[in-house]
C-alpha cells in the first residue's frame, strides 16, 4: 500500500520529527551543574582577568549579576539560552590569537567548549558552592528494600552505625571491598593515642585485651573519653589554631603569661564544652551577661595575636595587624575559609567583596588592646591574701554601693578602661621612650586627646621618676587653659600611685600634661615616665560604713604583687568607640568609606537581636543557619583521626579548595553535630570511632594499592605519623617518665645549649631539673623565634598565625632525634630498667615490646633484638671508660654495659616504624 503526501502534510509531517527530535535531544541532554563543571574552568582559566582582582573589559564572573550585567561595550557577555550570541562563547573560539581568550594561554579544550555552550544554553544557572549551602537534616543512603518494597532490605553485616553507610555505598561504586576488623592490641593503641594521646594505661589494656564481651571496645572508648588527658590531646590540636606562644613574637620575642588561657581550653575539653559554647566564650567572653573568670580567659585565644616590642615601632599599625589576623583567623580555624586576600580587594573566586572584610574587622576594631608593651588588656587573678580581699572589697560594694561594685571591681580585675600613655600626641620636649611609654623632659609637654570627661572627677594613675621634687599639671584643651588638677611629685619616689582630684566637666575634651622640675639640668634628661591614666567618678569620699577599709583595700589592689595577669580581650566603651574604613588596596594608611560591623552578603545576616559587637559575631558563628563552622570542625576533627579531612584542604572549604570524597557524609556529621549530639565533641567523636570504618586495619592489598593509594575510599584503616607532641610523649609514657600532672606554667624540658639567641632580653633556657623536663609536650615552652627543636623536626609550626593543618615529612632529622636526643636516651634507659626485671634476655625484650605495643612480640623480631643486644654489649665492653665531660655528654656510657645494652634495645623499640605510626 502506498500513503501520499500532499506538501502541506509533507510540511506538517516533518515540523513534527523536528520538534520529537528537539524534545528528545532536549531531555536526553544532561544538565551541566556550575559547581563541580563549570567553576573549575572558570576558576583555572577565566577568573584571574575576570574575576574578584581584575575585571578586564568590564567583565566579572565572580557573582551572576556581574556576568550578565553589560561590559564596557555596552552588551551583556553572557546571554542566557543563547550561546551563539554571547561574546563569551565567541571569545573561546576566536580565529585571532588578540581575540581569544583567555589571553595569551592556552585555549581550552573543545571538551570544555562544548561544556561552556551547554551551560550557557541550558540558561547558564549559577550554584551555591557546596559548602556554603545550608544544611539540610541529611537521608543517609541505607540499602533499598527489596522485591518491589514488599520485603526489607538485606542487612548489611559490615556496617556498625550510620555513618558506615556512607562508606560502603561509595565502596560499592568504587568496586571495593573494606578491610577486616583490626586486632584488639592495634585498636586499643589507637584509640587510646587518637582520643587521649597517649598509650592506654596497663590497667584499661589489660582489662580490654582480656574482656571478650560484646561491650567491650564501647566502654573502652567511654573510659577514654572519660580521662583527665583527653583534654590535653585535643587541646594540643587547637594550640595550632589559636597560635599559641608563651611569646609575643617579632624581633624582641620576648616572654608572654598566658598559659591560662591553656588551661581553660584543657578543662573546656574535659568537661565537653558544647562547640557551640566554646566558640561563643572564646570569641566574647568578656561581653557575656555577668562574665566570670574563665569567660575572660576563653577570650584570650584572640590576644595570642603577635605585639612588636622593638623601640621605634608605630604601635597603631601593629594594632592594626593584629586585628587583622584576628579576621584571618577567625575565618581560617572556624569556617575553614580563605579571607585574607579580601583585605586587599574582592575574593578571586569566592563570593566575597572587599567591604565584607572590613565590615567584618568593624567587629574586632573595638577592643582595648593597643600593642602596649604590658599587653594591656590583662585579667588580674590575685592571689594568697590578695583574693580574700578583692572578695572582701566585692562584698563591701555589693551591699553599700551595689551600682558600682561591677564598674569597679572590673576595673582592678583589669585596668580598664584606662588610657594607655603611648596614645599621646603633640610632644614637647617629650616622647614615647622605646615607642612604650609616654617619658616627660625639662619643661615638656604632651596631649591627650579627645576625652569624655563627663562624669569623671578622678584621675589615677601610676608614675615614675628618680629625680626628686617636680610638678605635674593637667590642663584642660591647650597648654594655657585651665587647670584641671597639679600633682607635686614626692621625693625621691619610685613606681608609685597618683590619685587627684578634678572639677566638674562635661563633654569630650584634650587634656595636656605639663611637667616642670628645676633639679632637671638638661633638656635630655628623662623626668617622669607614666603607662596609663584612668578618669573616673569618685566614690572614697561617701560618708559609709567601713569606707576606711574599703579604700585601704582598693589601693593595695592596685598595686598587689600577689596575682596572675594574662592577656584577654575587652570591649572599648562608648567614649573610645574606634570606627572602622576599608583599607584602599589593603593599605592601613590610606582609609576608605566607614563600614559598620556585618558579615557577608553570601551567608545569612545576624541572627534577629544580635548587637553588633563581638557577642552578636559569636551568636552568628553558632548559629545552625551558619553552614561552615559545623563543617570545618567534623572534617578537623576527621583529619585528626583518619589523617586527612574528608575535603583535604582544612584551611579552604572554597571553590579552589579540594572537594571533599564524601560531601553527604560530611554534611551528615555536621547535622548530627548541631542538632542530635547538641554541639558536643565526645558525641561525635564517639559516633567516629564506634564505626566500622574506623575499626579497619590498616593493612593494603595490590588491588588498594592500585585503585586508591591514599585511601580517599576509605577501604582500610588510617595509617599516619603521629604528632611531634605524640612521638615525644609516647616515649615518656611507654619508659614510666612520663609526669601526667595537669595545667600549669609552660616547662623548660632538655634542650641544648645555644638554641636560643634573644636580642635585648638576654633570656635563656632555663632546664627544669624536676617532673617539669618528663611532661606533655603541650606545656613546653614554645618560643616563636625559636620553637623546641624535636617540634620542628617533626613539622610543629612556630605559631605566629594560625596553622590549620601541619605538613607531613620523612626526614633524616627525625631519626635523628629520636635516636639521639637526650629525652630519647634517658627514656631508652629508663625502659631497659623496668625490661631489666625480668629474669632472661628474651622475657626482657618481650616485656620491652609489650610496654610499647600492648601486644606479643613475633619470633622474627625478637631474633633481630636479641642480635641487636649481643652486639651492642660487645661493644660497650670493649669501650675504656668515658672521661667525665664524655661521660656528661653521654647517657650510654654512664651505665653499666649490660643495661646500656639493654638501652640500645629499647631505643630500637621506640624507634620501630611501628610504634612512630598509629596503624
Amino acid at each position: 500500500m502506498k500513503i501520499r503526501l500532499n506538501g502541506k502534510t509533507l510540511i506538517f509531517f516533518m515540523l513534527a520529527v523536528a520538534a520529537c527530535a528537539a524534545l528528545a535531544w532536549s531531555f536526553g541532554e544532561p544538565e551541566v551543574d556550575f559547581n563541580s563543571q563549570v567553576k573549575p574552568i572558570l576558576n583555572n582559566k577565566c577568573t584571574v582577568c575576570h574575576g574578584g582582582v581584575k575585571r578586564e573589559g568590564g567583565f566579572s564572573l565572580l557573582f551572576r549579576k556581574e556576568a550578565l550585567s553589560p561590559t564596557e561595550c555596552g552588551k551583556a557577555a553572557i546571554i542566557p539560552g543563547n550561546p551563539d550570541d554571547s561574546e563569551f562563547i565567541k571569545r573561546l573560539t576566536h580565529a585571532d590569537a588578540e581575540e581569544r581568550m583567555p589571553y595569551k594561554k592556552d585555549p581550552l579544550s573543545k571538551e570544555e567548549v562544548q561544556l561552556l555552550r551547554r551551560w550557557v544554553r541550558q540558561g547558564a544557572k549559577w550554584g551555591q558552592h557546596w559548602a556554603y549551602v545550608p544544611l539540610q537534616a541529611p537521608k543517609p543512603p541505607r540499602p533499598a528494600r527489596r522485591f518491589w518494597g514488599l520485603l526489607p532490605a538485606k542487612p548489611n553485616p559490615w556496617v556498625k552505625n550510620e555513618l558506615d553507610y556512607y562508606i560502603s555505598d561509595k565502596l560499592q561504586k568504587e568496586q571495593l571491598s573494606p578491610s577486616p576488623e583490626a586486632n584488639k592490641a592495634v585498636l586499643l593503641r589507637r584509640l587510646a593515642l587518637d582520643l587521649t594521646g597517649l598509650p592506654a594505661p596497663a590497667s584499661l589494656a589489660q582489662r580490654f585485651l582480656k574482656d571478650s564481651s560484646a561491650q567491650a571496645y564501647e566502654q573502652l572508648v567511654d573510659s577514654l573519653l572519660a580521662s583527665p588527658h583527653f583534654g590535653e590531646r585535643w587541646t594540643s590540636m587547637w594550640l595550632d589554631l589559636a597560635r599559641y606562644a608563651d611569646t609575643k613574637g617579632y624581633e624582641r620575642d620576648d616572654s608572654r603569661q598566658i598559659w591560662r588561657y591553656r588551661d581553660w581550653l584543657i578543662q573546656a575539653f574535659n568537661e565537653d564544652k558544647p562547640y557551640d559554647q566554646f566558640l561563643t566564650e572564646q570569641i566574647a567572653g568578656d561581653l557575656l551577661p555577668a562574665a566570670s573568670t574563665a569567660n575572660y580567659l576563653a577570650t584570650a585565644f584572640h590576644r595570642n595575636t603577635m605585639t612588636n616590642d622593638e623601640g621605634g615601632a608605630d604601635n597603631e599599625e601593629f594594632r592594626v595587624a593584629a586585628v587583622l589576623d584576628r579576621v584571618n583567623t577567625t575565618w581560617e580555624a572556624l569556617m575553614g575559609t580563605s579571607f585574607g586576600c579580601v583585605q586587599c580587594h574582592n575574593h578571586p573566586y569566592d563570593p566575597f567583596v572587599q567591604e565584607d572584610y572590613y565590615r567584618f574587622m568593624a567587629f574586632f576594631n573595638n577592643d582595648r588592646d593597643e600593642d602596649t608593651h604590658a599587653e594591656y588588656p590583662l585579667l588580674r587573678e590575685y592571689l594568697g591574701k590578695d583574693s580574700l580581699t578583692f572578695l572582701r572589697l566585692k562584698n563591701w560594694f555589693s551591699k553599700h554601693i551595689p551600682e558600682r561594685e561591677k564598674e569597679i571591681t572590673a576595673f582592678l580585675n583589669t585596668l580598664q578602661p584606662s588610657i594607655n600613655s603611648l596614645t599621646a600626641d603633640r610632644f614637647v620636649n617629650s616622647e614615647l621612650a622605646d615607642t612604650k611609654w609616654l617619658v616627660l623632659r625639662k619643661n615638656g609637654s604632651a596631649r591627650l586627646a579627645g576625652l569624655v570627661l563627663t562624669g569623671k572627677d578622678q584621675l589615677i594613675f601610676p608614675y615614675g621618676t628618680s629625680l626628686a621634687g617636680g610638678t605635674l599639671s593637667f590642663r584642660l584643651d591647650s597648654l594655657k587653659g585651665p587647670l584641671l588638677a597639679a600633682f607635686k611629685v614626692p621625693l625621691n619616689s619610685p613606681q608609685k600611685y597618683a590619685n587627684l582630684n578634678l572639677p566638674a566637666i562635661t563633654g569630650k575634651h584634650d587634656v595636656y600634661l605639663c611637667y616642670e622640675n628645676p633639679g632637671l639640668k638638661s633638656f635630655t634628661d628623662n623626668g617622669i615616665s607614666f603607662d596609663w591614666f584612668y578618669f573616673v567618678k569618685k566614690w572614697e569620699t561617701l560618708q559609709l560604713p567601713g569606707i576606711q577599709q574599703a579604700k585601704a583595700d582598693f589601693w593595695a589592689l592596685l598595686d598587689a604583687k600577689e596575682m596572675r595577669q594574662t592577656p584577654i580581650m575587652i570591649e572599648n566603651p562608648k567614649d573610645l568607640f574606634r570606627p572602622t574604613f576599608v583599607f584602599e588596596r589593603g593599605n592601613w594608611l590610606v582609609k576608605g568609606q566607614e563600614v559598620k560591623p556585618g558579615v557577608p552578603a553570601a551567608f545569612e545576616p545576624l541572627p534577629k537581636e544580635a548587637p553588633s559587637n563581638r557577642l552578636g559575631l559569636a551568636r552568628w558563628l553558632s548559629s545552625k543557619k551558619n553552614p561552615l563552622v559545623a563543617r570545618t570542625y567534623v572534617n578537623r576533627i576527621w583529619e585528626q583521626l583518619f589523617g586527612q579531612g574528608l575535603a583535604e584542604t582544612l584551611e579552604d572549604l572554597g571553590t579552589q579548595g579540594i572537594p571533599p570524597t564524601h560531601t553527604e557524609l560530611l554534611d551528615f556529621l555536621a547535622w548530627q553535630l548541631m542538632n542530635d549530639y547538641q554541639w558536643s565533641t565526645k558525641s561525635l567523636l564517639k559516633t567516629i570511632v564506634m564505626s566500622a570504618t574506623y575499626r579497619q586495619e590498616s593493612r593494603f592489598s595490590a588491588l588498594l594499592l592500585e585503585k586508591d593509594p591514599y585511601n580517599k575510599c576509605y577501604a582500610r584503616g588510617p595509617r599516619v605519623r603521629l604528632s611531634a607532641e605524640q612521638v615525644r610523649d609516647q616515649a615518656l609514657a611507654v619508659s614510666g617518665l612520663l609526669s601526667y600532672k595537669l595545667f600549669g606554667p609552660s616547662v623548660f624540658p632538655y634542650q641544648p645549649e645555644g638554641i636560643w639567641s634573644s636580642p635585648w632580653n638576654g633570656a635563656t633556657w632555663q632546664q627544669n631539673k624536676d617532673e617539669g623536663q618528663y611532661r606533655r609536650s603541650l606545656y613546653t615552652y614554645w618560643k616563636r623565634s625559636s620553637p623546641y627543636p624535636a617540634m620542628t623536626t617533626f613539622d610543629g609550626s612556630n605559631r605566629e598565625v594560625c596553622v590549620s593543618r601541619r605538613i607531613r615529612t620523612n626526614t633524616p632529622l627525625q631519626a635523628l632525634v629520636t635516636l639521639n636526643d637526650s629525652t630519647y636516651m634517658v627514656a631508652a634507659v629508663a625502659m631497659a630498667r623496668q625490661m631489666a626485671k625480668e629474669k632472661g634476655l628474651s622475657r626482657q625484650i618481650e616485656k620491652g615490646y609489650y610496654m610499647a605495643m600492648r601486644q606479643s612480640l613475633s619470633a622474627e623480631k625478637r631474633q633481630a633484638l636479641v642480635l641487636l643486644y649481643h652486639r651492642a654489649l660487645e661493644k660497650l665492653e670493649k669501650q675504656t671508660p668515658p672521661k667525665a665531660d664524655e661521660a656528661a655528654a653521654s647517657i650510654l656510657s654512664q651505665q653499666k654495659p649490660p643495661l646500656a645494652a639493654l638501652a640500645v634495645v629499647a631505643s630500637a623499640i621506640l624507634n620501630l616504624d611501628e610504634l612512630l605510626n598509629k596503624s
